[in-house]
């Protein structure tokens, strides 16, 4: 497998097809997709179909727990849709077990040190609903700021949608700020 980076605890990797099913398993917990989908399941033929192949083609990461070689999540980083390449999304989905042990945080610091030391970014975004303040104490904890609340035309409303989505930004010039403190 291709290591893309390493940190402490991790390995961040590309993803490969014999991957499905740690994302099946991932993907169907539905306390990981509550601010995703409502926690509602993702058939395994999705998965296969087009999930695997979307994280195998790029800008997604399998997260594995370095010591024991445990699938722990993902991460990606990648231009938005249509988005300019210089302005990466950094976004991250880690199994239940993860959570709190400082994963996320560890892995997006990385993530956003390789966006502007080695890709050339000239900003690093995030966004989640407005009521995932879990993910959003990853984003402030790594350096991002809030920018704005936004809607989203949810074909099938979730909890907390109402009070809509998120995004938080780190510019190039406040990255290299704070590495010289």
């Amino acid at each position: 497998m291709h290591t893309y980076l390493e940190t402490e605890r991790l390995t961040l990797r590309r993803f490969a097809e014999s991957d499905a099913d740690d994302l099946f398993h991932l993907h169907n917990d539905p306390e990981v997709m509550r601010y995703l989908n409502g926690g509602k399941p993702t058939p395994r033929r999705v998965i296969l179909d087009r999930t695997v192949p979307r994280f195998v083609n790029g800008g997604f990461f399998a997260a594995v727990e370095r010591r024991s070689g445990e699938f722990l999540g993902w991460f990606h980083l990648r231009p938005a849709e249509g988005g300019p390449e210089e302005e990466p999304e950094l976004g991250y989905r880690l199994h239940k077990a993860a959570w709190g042990q400082g994963y996320a945080t560890e892995g997006s610091l990385a993530l956003i040190d390789k966006a502007f030391a080695e890709l050339g970014a000239r900003r690093v975004f995030a966004q989640t609903m407005a009521v995932n303040l879990g993910s959003r104490r990853v984003m402030e904890k790594c350096g991002l700021r809030f920018v704005r609340t936004f809607r989203l035309d949810w074909p099938e409303p979730i909890e907390g949608s109402e009070h809509g989505e998120v995004e938080y930004e780190l510019l190039r010039a406040d990255w290299e700020a704070a590495r010289r403190r």
